[in-house]
């Protein structure tokens, strides 16, 4: 049978002793009791609840300063709970999962219970998965931190992850790498994986540099013509030229491996997937290759003008070129499965997600498609010239242009989210750009490397502002990863020396 409830209303004198069972409050022995003290606290207990409030009322207002502090210092106590600590831990855990990062960094020092809770190592996993930040090897073990305490591994990848975006919004930007190579000519294409960079050049060769010591680990010498395309992945390059091969590269020995032979001009472009690489040339064809044997698998014949970019997801491929036109292929049956069109002047850029394909032209417009039925879902206006670079990450797209300007764009609806201009905007035309989790970085013809919020589209600072800037030094392409950015400069009147810079956002967490 259930019990009746019981009314368990208590005085504030229980209450205080309540909190200190086994303990009756410590009294005033400095006075006596006033003779009369008794008898004043027994009509108090007699009035109503009502009756007694207004007496407190008016008693408050006969009283000095002083006493309505000693007031204080006794009542406020006994209303102060730490009700997480009385929590089953696993919905205190569930309480301080609702924090920012930064209030559960103030709650650690509230006390040593609150310290345990809030080093929680599935806490701050879910934290870091917020902000996509991955755990790093050299945390999988966890450390002790102090008697008691175990360090949270992904509390210290967090950590680490906010110290470099400090780092790239407003840390001291120490003197870059310099990689002088190539002589006087142009860069014209830019790899970086790991701590490998690869820089192709019209001088006819490749070079691979370590990222960490700035070293030409290997220069790869074999093109009779200026090298316009590459890719790379671990230890193999791959590199296209304007003397109609590709060549297949061991980047650790130098050693050129396989020399592809098929196209009848220009190899502009190329995209890598597993050990198939997709050609794109000058020819108006593509050609798909085995890397490991160096046989063409395929030839992709439809477009009637050179092929200017090219993407290859492993199942489809698709290409822009100069006939105002793109295509979706099924590399295993040559068959082109669509044509799309739409644009009123040559594709210089795509971007492709296995579900989206994004392009963009010389006739100002970026138009988004879907590859399934070949759709054209958005087109894209804003822009006042060709858009020479893309990228595109979970529906959000970056576009750089020749009239100076980056847009960011959300392709699911068409709408542009925010433009990338103001008083710190690029001088000429954009070069290259790349997104890093909350940045968006910018190279340009007018000598400078600028740094944006991706969020907001507010500039934040310039990474690289070269001297000859505006008098011909300009920055052709850059590559970045989550603590470096890579930049080829140089110019085309003698103004800056062709190089790499390499600039180093990276924390050391000791």
């Amino acid at each position: 049978s259930l019990s009746p409830c019981i009314n368990t209303a208590t005085t504030f004198g229980d209450l205080r002793n309540g909190n200190i069972p086994g303990q009756h409050r410590k009294r005033i022995t400095s006075v006596a009791p006033p003779s009369d003290l008794q008898e004043w606290l027994s009509i108090f207990q007699k009035w109503s609840g009502p009756e007694k409030l207004l007496a407190l009322d008016e008693l408050i207002d006969r009283c000095e300063t002083s006493q309505i502090k000693y007031m204080m210092q006794v009542i406020e106590p006994q209303f102060q709970r730490d009700f997480i600590s009385l929590l089953p831990k696993e919905l205190a855990l569930y309480v301080l999962s609702f924090l920012e990062p930064r209030d559960l960094l103030r709650a650690a020092q509230t006390c040593r219970y609150w310290r345990i809770l809030a080093e929680d190592n599935l806490l701050w996993r879910e934290k870091c998965r917020e902000e996509v930040i991955e755990e790093p090897l050299y945390l999988r073990r966890r450390r002790m931190l102090s008697t008691g305490f175990m360090y949270s591994p992904w509390k210290s990848a967090f950590m680490r992850q906010h110290k470099i975006d400090t780092n790239w919004r407003s840390g001291e930007i120490k003197p870059p790498k310099v990689l002088k190579g190539h002589d006087d000519h142009v860069i014209t294409c830019l790899q970086f994986s790991g701590n490998r960079i690869l820089s192709g050049s019209d001088d006819n060769t490749l070079k691979v540099w370590s990222a960490i010591t700035g070293e030409c680990v290997q220069t790869l010498v074999g093109h009779t013509g200026g090298v316009w395309s590459s890719q790379m992945r671990g230890n193999i390059v791959i590199s296209g030229s304007t003397d109609r091969t590709l060549k297949v590269w061991n980047a650790e020995t130098g050693e050129c491996i396989h020399t592809l032979y098929g196209h009848a001009s220009t190899v502009r472009c190329m995209h890598l997937h597993g050990n198939k690489v997709v050609s794109g040339s000058r020819d108006a064809t593509l050609r798909v290759w085995d890397i490991d044997t160096g046989r063409c698998l395929h030839t992709l014949l439809g477009h009637v003008a050179a092929v200017r970019c090219v993407q290859y997801d492993g199942k489809r491929v698709v290409s822009g070129a100069y006939d105002y036109t793109v295509k979706v292929w099924d590399p295993e049956t040559e068959a082109c499965v669509h044509t799309l069109q739409g644009h009123t002047n040559r594709v210089y850029s795509l971007q492709y997600d296995g579900v989206h394909i994004v392009s963009g032209s010389l006739d100002t417009s970026i138009r988004v498609w879907d590859a399934e039925n070949g759709n054209c879902l958005h087109t894209l206006m804003g822009h006042q010239s060709l858009t020479s670079g893309m990228e595109l990450k979970d529906n959000i797209l970056v576009s750089g242009n020749a009239d100076s300007t980056v847009k960011i764009w959300d392709i699911k609806t068409g709408q542009c989210l925010q433009t990338l201009q103001g008083p710190n905007k690029h001088q000429s035309a954009v070069t290259c750009l790349q997104f890093i989790q909350k940045f968006v970085v910018t190279s340009s013809d007018d000598g400078t490397v600028k740094l944006w919020d991706l969020k907001t589209g507010e500039f934040i600072r310039n990474l690289v502002a070269l001297e000859s800037g505006g008098s011909g030094g300009v920055v052709w392409r850059l590559r970045a990863s989550k603590t470096k950015l890579i930049c080829a400069v140089g110019s085309r009147n003698g103004t800056e020396e062709t190089k790499l810079l390499v600039l180093d956002f990276d924390v050391d967490m000791k």
